[in-house]
């Protein structure tokens, strides 16, 4: 399939910059098939069955945006200083990490951008337009500095619009996350606050957890004309096996398992077996799913609108069929939904 089988045109005023309050308040386009239902996100226990499984991703996004300061000496005594921002991504080894530099190609090898008085890092590599940085410290001490210095690293269509602010501290972070590692929220997430939580355990819907740490490269763009040739970014996730263990319950009870987000979706499909049984699981996945894919473990998906010629939006047609997503797609558009990580959600049933 080509890259452009996954265009569509999508007005500029229905990227959502901020997110609905309260959180259960977006809205939620049910889909069984084609067969669609305009709802709220507060609706969504209607929709499910005493005996499903939700399957939340817990991963907690670090604020991994920083601004600092490059100087450098000319002309003997003279100091140039230069602003640089700097987004961190994986961790490599003690006291070093990935990250998203600009100005990258400004940057020296071994040349430091300062944080504050006790707080720098040295550039000690660059390839592919990505940095590899070294820090000074490392551990508890790290931490403090990233919370109290890092802002959250917002998707690129809302930092182009707005600057990150206190509100996206909480906005961007779901009320589940405990397990710090993101650098982008699984945004489905979201939409669920504790009365919408407790409201789904009420009418007997499980739910259960799993860590996918996302990684920078969900925002980094298809460029092959041929989809088979894109390359997926890996990031890290693990399954417990005690979550192995309840999906198994649910399964052979004849439950429905439903991941809450792509990134939940995708650790689970990776994990899978060819029969569909879960073991714990770790480890880092790459998993591409288009259509064609034949999914193992999943029977839905919620999930927001997706970029156009996105992975999330080849996710959801081989899930859905590419042309029920389109007339999906087609539907929200016109009836204004919100997109993207701040916007509305949908609840998808092949």
């Amino acid at each position: 399939m080509l890259l452009s089988d996954f265009d569509f045109e999508l007005p500029e005023e229905l990227i959502a910059i901020r997110p609905a309050s309260p959180r259960s308040s977006a809205r939620l386009l049910m889909a069984r098939g084609d067969k669609i239902d305009d709802r709220l996100v507060s609706d969504l226990p209607k929709f499910l069955k005493p005996g499903d499984r939700l399957v939340l991703n817990d991963t907690k996004v670090l604020p991994v945006r920083m601004s600092g300061v490059r100087n450098r000496s000319f002309d003997g005594n003279k100091i140039a200083s230069a602003n640089i921002e700097v987004t961190l991504l994986t961790k490599k080894k003690q006291r070093t990490r990935g990250a998203l530099i600009k100005p990258l190609r400004r940057m020296k090898l071994g040349e430091k951008i300062i944080f504050d008085k006790s707080f720098h890092a040295k550039l000690i590599d660059k390839t592919d337009g990505q940095a590899v940085l070294q820090f000074n410290i490392e551990g508890t001490e790290f931490m403090k500095r990233l919370e109290n210095l890092g802002i959250m690293p917002l998707p690129p269509y809302i930092a182009s619009k707005r600057p990150a602010d206190e509100r996206d501290n909480v906005d961007y972070q779901s009320v589940f996350a405990r397990n710090s590692g993101s650098v982008a929220a699984p945004t489905a997430s979201l939409h669920f606050d504790h009365d919408l939580l407790a409201e789904i355990d009420k009418i007997g819907v499980e739910t259960s957890f799993v860590t996918l740490h996302v990684g920078a490269g969900t925002f980094m763009p298809v460029k092959d004309e041929d989809i088979k040739n894109h390359k997926m970014h890996s990031e890290f996730g693990h399954i417990s096996q005690e979550t192995a263990d309840e999906i198994k319950k649910t399964q052979k009870n004849g439950g429905r398992i439903i991941p809450v987000g792509t990134t939940a979706l995708r650790l689970l499909e990776t994990a899978a077996q060819s029969d569909g049984t879960l073991s714990e699981w770790y480890g880092e996945t790459d998993i591409f799913i288009y259509p064609g894919f034949k999914f193992k473990v999943a029977d839905g998906l919620m999930t927001n609108f997706h970029l156009p010629k996105s992975t999330l939006i080849m996710l959801v047609s081989a899930l859905m069929g590419k042309e029920t997503i389109e007339t999906i797609y087609n539907h929200a558009i016109k009836h204004r939904y919100n997109f993207f990580s701040y916007g509305d959600s949908s609840l998808l049933f092949p």
